[in-house]
């Protein structure tokens, strides 16, 4: 497992969002470099991202959800195209971040 992970629940729906594309980007001076991107798998996550050895640089990061296009193949109007979550790196530890999901809001948090 990378070092980084995530996974998205469609809380309407109650079940993860497969399908869903997500990149990660990592913030230099003012620009965003985008670092990798990939699909949630069945159950909603990504957990193979990154080498599990390679550490990601203490830093700003950011996950960027594309919802619009997951809710587009339910045939689900949604009201984000997308959902941005900005978060810190601070050590080497596991950072796991999860996004609970339905068509007109969204929350998140550190998780395990």
């Amino acid at each position: 497992m990378s070092q980084l992970t995530t996974h998205i629940l469609d809380t309407t729906q109650g079940k993860p969002a497969a399908g869903v594309e997500i990149a990660l980007y990592q913030q230099h001076q003012t620009d965003w470099k985008e670092i990798v991107r990939g699909f949630t798998n069945n159950d909603g996550r990504i957990t193979d991202w990154l080498p599990k050895d390679e550490l990601l640089a203490h830093g700003l990061y950011k996950l960027k959800f594309e919802t619009g296009n997951y809710y587009k193949q339910l045939m689900i109007s949604s009201f984000y195209p997308f959902v941005e979550v900005v978060f810190t790196i601070t050590d080497t530890s596991h950072y796991h971040v999860p996004l609970l999901l339905n068509p007109f809001g969204y929350s998140t948090y550190r998780g395990s």
